[in-house]
C-alpha cells in the first residue's frame, strides 16, 4: 500500500492540498482556478468488468487485451472498480494494480474514473487517495451500507463532505441501491452538489423521476447527473442527464455510443429505435443475469469475459441459451 494511505489523520488535509496541485500540474486536468472542477462527464462510460484467469487471479493482459479493442470505440472515458468490476472481491491491492494498469493502457483525452468508496469514511480516503496516486481522474464513491440504518442523510451528507475535502480528485456520489439497499435521499444529493469537489452522481436506480429532480434543483450549481444503466439511457438524456454508465457498454460499446450521439443531435425517433433494442439485452447482463452474464456475452463480441470470483458461479447452459436467445431476439446477434 503507498505510503500515503497509513499517514494519520492530521496530516490528510494537507497531503490532500499538495495531491491536488501535483494532479493538475502532472495529468493535465482541465481544473479552473476557481474553487469548483469543471471535467465534462458527458458522455458514456462502461464500468469494466474485472478479467480473472481460471485460477481467479486477475489477470492483467486479458485486461490490456479489452482495453485495446474499447480504445476504437468513442467513449468518453472508463469506470475500474465499479459493481461490474467485483469490486467488493478484489483486494486493495490488486485495486489499486487494476487502476495503474488501465491508466497506463488509457489515452490521456479519456476520463478514468475508479471506485473508492469503502464503509469508512477513513478508508474511504485512504483509497481515494491511493486512486488518483494511479492515475484516476476521478473518484466514484459508492455509499456506505453495511449500518444502513445509522445511514441518515446526515451522516451520509457528512461521510462525503469529508472525503471530498480531503481527495485530490473530484468526486462523483454513487447511489445503487440494488446492491446496497440504501438510495443516497435527494436531500443529501442536493446539500454534496454545492461542495466544490463534488462533480456529480451516478444514479443507478432507475427512478427517472428522481432523476429529473436532481437536474432541475442543482441546475445553478457545476453538478452532473450519470445514468447508470442503459435502460433508462434516452429518458435520463431527455431529462437533461450528462451521460451514462452502462454495464451493456462493456458488450454494446458503440451502438451506445450511437444512442447517446443520437440524443445530443436531437434525433428522438432513432434514437428511441435504438434504445428499445438495447432494454432487454441490458436487463439480461444486469438484474437477470449479472455479472456472470455479462462476463459471458462479452465473449460472443469478440472481448474477454472469463470466470468471475467465488461466490459468483457461472451460467448454467440453460441460463447460456437464454441469454443468447436475448441478444438474438433483438438483433445483435
Amino acid at each position: 500500500m503507498a505510503l500515503s494511505t497509513r499517514l494519520a489523520s492530521p496530516l490528510r488535509p494537507a497531503l490532500a492540498a499538495l495531491h491536488r496541485a501535483a494532479s493538475r500540474q502532472c495529468r493535465g486536468l482541465s481544473t479552473p482556478s476557481g474553487p469548483r472542477h469543471t471535467l465534462d462527464l458527458g458522455g458514456i462510460f462502461p464500468p469494466l468488468a474485472t478479467p480473472f484467469s481460471p485460477t481467479q487471479e486477475v489477470d492483467y493482459a486479458r485486461l490490456e487485451g479489452n482495453l485495446h479493442r474499447y480504445a476504437s470505440i468513442p467513449f468518453r472515458g472508463l469506470v475500474v472498480l465499479g459493481s461490474n468490476g467485483e469490486y467488493p472481491y478484489l483486494a486493495p491491492r490488486e485495486r489499486v494494480e487494476v487502476v495503474s494498469c488501465v491508466r497506463r493502457a488509457l489515452p490521456r483525452d479519456r476520463l478514468l474514473l475508479a471506485g473508492s468508496g469503502c464503509e469508512s469514511t477513513q478508508a474511504t480516503i485512504e483509497l481515494t487517495v491511493s486512486m488518483a496516486e494511479a492515475g484516476a481522474d476521478v473518484a466514484l464513491v459508492v455509499t456506505p451500507c453495511y449500518y444502513r440504518g445509522a445511514m441518515t442523510s446526515a451522516a451520509l451528507i457528512r461521510h462525503y463532505t469529508e472525503v471530498a475535502d480531503a481527495s485530490p480528485i473530484p468526486v462523483v456520489l454513487y447511489s445503487v441501491p440494488a446492491n446496497t439497499v440504501l438510495d443516497l435521499p435527494l436531500e443529501a444529493v442536493l446539500t454534496l452538489a454545492q461542495h466544490p469537489n463534488i462533480l456529480g452522481i451516478k444514479d443507478s436506480g432507475g427512478d427517472i423521476t428522481r432523476m429529473g429532480l436532481m437536474v432541475h434543483k442543482t441546475r445553478q450549481e457545476d453538478f452532473q447527473v450519470l445514468a447508470g444503466s442503459a435502460g433508462f439511457l434516452l429518458a435520463s438524456y431527455a431529462l437533461g442527464a450528462s451521460g451514462g454508465v452502462c454495464a451493456l457498454a462493456n458488450v454494446l460499446g458503440a451502438p451506445l455510443c450511437q444512442l447517446d450521439r443520437l440524443c445530443r443531435e436531437g434525433c428522438w425517433q432513432e434514437a428511441r429505435d435504438l434504445q428499445h433494442r438495447l432494454i432487454e439485452p441490458n436487463v439480461a447482463v444486469t438484474r437477470r443475469f449479472g455479472i456472470p452474464g455479462l462476463k459471458k456475452a462479452m465473449e460472443w463480441f469478440g472481448y474477454y469475459g472469463g470466470p468471475c470470483r467465488a461466490p459468483l458461479a457461472p451460467l448454467t447452459s440453460p441460463q447460456v441459451e437464454e441469454l443468447r436467445g436475448t441478444f438474438s431476439a433483438n438483433g445483435w446477434l
